[in-house]
């Protein structure tokens, strides 16, 4: 029988419960129990496909082609169960359920109301997402006290009363801020916190308490006593400088073991090695890189979570710290590229709309002609072809109809028809909705020996996607007459999946239109990425010895002089 495990948050959101939760879940990984995660977003949105994001962050997207929330971005990197549509679900998808059980008729005439119809569907949708695992952690969103909360609240207390006290156990996450006028650490918001939480019938098992550094044991023995926790249950959750080590810190406090008794699991002891070789990596590395992103959401990182991670991911394996810094493309429309010569490696990530796609174009023409190493990804694929149609292939008009619906030369354009990632085939034009009408999830093609593609992937990739649009083959063929190689295409539609620059042409040069920071991880990094980094540094030694070359020079030249 699963065992359930729900973790909660008090006080303010973005104090990292989805870490937390998937923290614990690599702990109990470890101990060798197969564990699941599910995340229950209470907005009433049916997925977060069509919310900005500057709001919302990043929309990570499953093998089976579920839009979801950006935290099961953080279950992934974390544990090795992979993610699917089952694993998130809103209050939306609950209520658009009830209403067409509603309208069938299955309730039999009976009026329909948040308890027991909201709550049971709920307990429904968890059964289903925690099938077949030995432990379910189950991440409830937003905060004790938000009124869209309470019935995925109401439901997690029903649900561990129907499958008993050794079959459930509650983690609240919460504040406990350190007010510097004050000079110390505030414990009443915590203390409310469960309060609240213990009104609606759930008295936690653990409280992890996020703070900007450690709590002192008298604090902890004062939130113990006003919240009715055991000491040993109250568990410090300081800041780090990687989330990597938030599993250690966990278990070096006894969460684990805290949880496993609760749940009646006799498991072998945690082996966290993994971890801490990685920390190591991290801590130790010998080399450093920067990569310029050039995107229109820097103004808010999360957008990128699952980029940013990957890049770190590679530079983990290739022993390099990776830096990031972010460019807004507006800004290389206004001010030029010049900016942009200080960077190791460029990268144009994914996006949506027209603003600031003029800027990405430019970048990627940067980078062609100085031979630096650019990664496009999706819309950065997508802005290279442009720039290469336009410059090298005599397309001068070459557009995207999403940018100028009337252009001339389409060389990318909307897709109407295409399989999905289960074969069957779906359709859309420019009238349909936004919301889950794109080409989504995980698909196979081969790729083109010979290529750089093939040395990153061997014959074979499969990766996930998340985009409507895609290059024209009406097109393509005079862009590869022009000297660009398309290395992978979709068996069916013949759609380009990889593009890149002969080696002869230019050392790294590669655009994706599929997402493959989904994909990456801590653990095992993500070949495409480390193929990267491993180009930007190279690039990186190769003008460091340009520069020493030329200061010999310069050297030899002042010595002549001065004889």
């Amino acid at each position: 029988m699963t065992k359930f495990v729900f973790v909660t948050g008090g006080v303010v959101s973005s104090l990292g419960k989805g870490i937390a939760a998937a923290s614990l879940a690599a702990i109990l990984e470890s101990r060798g129990l197969k564990v699941t995660m599910l995340k229950l977003d209470p907005y009433i949105n049916v997925d977060p496909g069509t919310m900005s994001p500057m709001q919302h962050g990043e929309v990570f997207v499953t093998d089976d082609g579920a839009e979801t929330d950006l935290d099961l971005g953080h279950y992934e990197r974390f544990i090795s169960t992979r993610m699917r549509k089952v694993n998130n679900f809103t209050t939306g998808q609950i209520y658009e359920s009830v209403i067409r059980k509603e309208r069938r008729g299955e309730y039999l005439g009976k009026t329909v109301q948040v308890i027991p119809h909201i709550t049971n569907e709920i307990q429904d949708y968890i059964h289903r997402g925690a099938e077949g695992v030995d432990v379910a952690l189950v991440e409830i969103g937003g905060t004790v006290g938000d009124i869209e909360s309470l019935p995925f609240l109401e439901a997690a207390r029903q649900l561990s009363l129907r499958v008993g006290r050794k079959n459930a156990a509650f983690v609240h996450l919460t504040l406990v801020p350190f007010i510097a006028s004050a000079g110390e650490l505030k414990t009443k918001p915590t203390q409310h916190s469960v309060q609240k939480l213990r009104e609606i019938g759930i008295s936690p098992n653990a409280l992890l308490c996020r703070a900007d550094r450690p709590i002192p044991d008298d604090e902890r023995a004062k939130i113990s006593l006003f919240s009715n926790i055991e000491e040993q249950a109250v568990i410090s959750v300081w800041d780090v400088d990687t989330i990597y080590k938030v599993p250690q810190m966990l278990h070096d406090q006894g969460l684990d073991a805290i949880i496993t008794e609760a749940l009646g699991i006799d498991a072998p002891p945690a082996d966290l090695s993994v971890w801490a070789k990685l920390i190591h990596a991290l801590e130790h590395p010998k080399a450093t890189v920067t990569i310029g992103m050039v995107g229109k959401y820097v103004d808010l990182t999360e957008s990128y979570k699952s980029l940013t991670e990957a890049l770190r991911h590679a530079g983990i394996h290739t022993e390099s710290r990776v830096n990031i810094e972010y460019i807004d493309s507006e800004e290389i429309e206004e001010q030029g590229t010049g900016q942009l010569a200080k960077y190791d490696a460029i990268l144009v990530p994914g996006g949506f709309g027209k603003r600031g796609v003029e800027g990405k174009i430019r970048a990627a023409q940067y980078a062609r002609e100085n031979g630096i190493p650019y990664l496009g990804i999706c819309l950065g694929m997508q802005v290279a072809l442009i720039e290469y149609a336009r410059h090298k292939a005599g397309l001068t008009n070459a557009n995207s109809t999403e940018f100028d619906p009337e252009t001339d030369q389409p060389v990318v354009a909307l897709i109407t028809e295409w399989q999905n990632h289960d074969g069957k085939v779906e359709q859309r034009d420019e009238n349909s909705d936004l919301g889950g009408t794109m080409r989504l999830g995980a698909q196979t093609c081969a790729v083109n020996p010979g290529t750089l593609a093939a040395e990153i992937y061997g014959s074979v990739v499969t990766e996930r996607h998340r985009h409507r649009y895609e290059a024209n083959n009406h097109y393509l063929s005079r862009v590869e007459d022009a000297g660009l190689v398309v290395s992978a295409r979709t068996p069916t539609e013949d759609l380009c999946e990889i593009m890149e620059l002969p080696r002869d042409v230019h050392p790294w040069y590669m655009g994706v239109q599929y997402h493959p920071e989904f994909k990456s991880t801590p653990r095992g990094g993500h070949p495409l990425f480390t193929s990267f980094i491993r180009a930007a540094l190279a690039h990186k030694a190769a003008n460091s010895n340009n520069e020493a070359a030329n200061n010999g020079t310069s050297a030899t030249a002042l010595q002549g002089n001065a004889a």
